[in-house]
């Protein structure tokens, strides 16, 4: 008996997607998700979808941005990008924001004179 998970790795094959990728060299990359069939062949039931992606440098570190791009093309998604690229960033600031609160929120400091009232003796508790 192994005790290492199992984990599902089964692709989708009604789900399938080419990659197309675009880049400018330099704000960031366009994907081109086309949908295709499990032969290969495009599918043109199922719409193509624009993802953007953008990295902005931080004293953390690389952080990456992604966002979806809704023009029906190439260059409406080109168009699009500056604007989808800063609403991304928004929103990845926003998260990160949230996550830290969160995590700060975790730990519970004793009250003064000991125990405080708090439950265990007053020790730090995590929630």
């Amino acid at each position: 008996m192994s005790n290492k998970p199992e984990i599902d790795f089964s692709l989708d094959a009604s789900g399938l997607y080419r990659e197309d990728v675009f880049t400018d060299g330099k704000a960031g990359t366009i994907r081109r998700m086309t949908p295709v069939t499990a032969d290969g062949a495009d599918d043109s039931s199922r719409p193509v979808v624009y993802q953007g992606q953008a990295q902005v440098y931080t004293p953390a570190g690389v952080l990456p941005i992604h966002f979806e791009l809704d023009g029906p093309s190439l260059a409406e998604a080109v168009a699009q990008f500056g604007d989808a690229a800063q609403k991304g960033l928004e929103e990845t600031l926003k998260e990160l924001q949230e996550m830290r609160r969160q995590a700060a929120s975790q730990i519970v400091v004793p009250g003064a004179g000991g125990a405080g009232g708090m439950p265990g003796g007053g020790k730090i508790q995590l929630r």
